[in-house]
């Protein structure tokens, strides 16, 4: 039962993620009027920022995820035994691309407006290279910001989320930024590319790589020297 309520927090909390994004973005551009004016750019990332307190806060108060390479899912996952792989892989990770679909495909009926998020604007290798880089490098950061401050929800948070907008503006042109496979297949799944080559390679296949990649490097040469750092203090 308490499976099944974790499936369920994935699935509505992934939906809600996206249609979050989509509403600033619409607030900003058209109730504001701002539309990509650095002005409103700002104003959007700090809705951006708000909104990722709000959702690592129902996260963890439901459990659930948005984002299979978020700690408590695919990274956590490899940490446990064969059982809780499959539980991720086969539940847990469908459960988030689902709740994204579904809420692109009603954002793209009801705010056909703010047009679609951006996917691969270059080459499968150098997309592939872009998001792998930008996944390693949050994966490190939130599982440093994590260890570092394990009782400060604000501190932690606003780490994770300021890194998080900084690396998506990075990498919003090449890939989209998203570092987040069921975002990405939300945004593919209605534009029909879905089951590309490129989106295969650039949004779940390099990522996923770079997070446990990103994983193996901090039990093995992060965590270990601030472990030894600790105790000769």
């Amino acid at each position: 039962m308490a499976r099944n309520q974790v499936i369920l927090s994935d699935f509505i909390i992934s939906f809600a993620w996206l249609w979050s994004g989509s509403l600033n973005k619409f607030f900003v551009c058209k109730f504001l009027g701002l539309g990509s004016k650095p002005s409103g750019e700002v104003i959007e990332n700090i809705l951006d920022l708000l909104s990722m307190y709000c959702f690592a806060w129902l996260c963890k108060t439901y459990s659930g995820a948005y984002n299979p390479l978020s700690e408590s899912v695919l990274s956590g996952a490899i940490s446990g035994n064969n059982t809780r792989i499959l539980y991720t892989v086969g539940s847990r990770i469908p459960a988030q691309a689902l709740g994204s679909i579904i809420a692109v495909r009603l954002i793209t009926e009801f705010l056909p407006e703010i047009g679609y998020e951006p996917l691969l604007s270059v080459g499968i290798l150098q997309g592939a290279l872009t998001e792998g880089a930008l996944t390693f490098s949050i994966i490190v950061i939130s599982l440093e910001a994590a260890q570092s401050h394990p009782n400060n929800f604000f501190l932690k948070t606003w780490i994770c989320s300021v890194s998080k907008i900084g690396l998506h503006i990075l990498g919003s042109n090449v890939t989209g930024g998203y570092m987040n496979p069921a975002s990405a297949m939300g945004w593919a799944y209605v534009q029909g590319s879905h089951i590309n080559k490129g989106h295969i390679f650039v949004h779940w296949l390099a990522p996923i790589g770079a997070a446990l990649l990103g994983v193996w490097t901090f039990r093995l040469f992060i965590q270990p020297k601030e472990k030894a750092g600790g105790k000769t203090a």
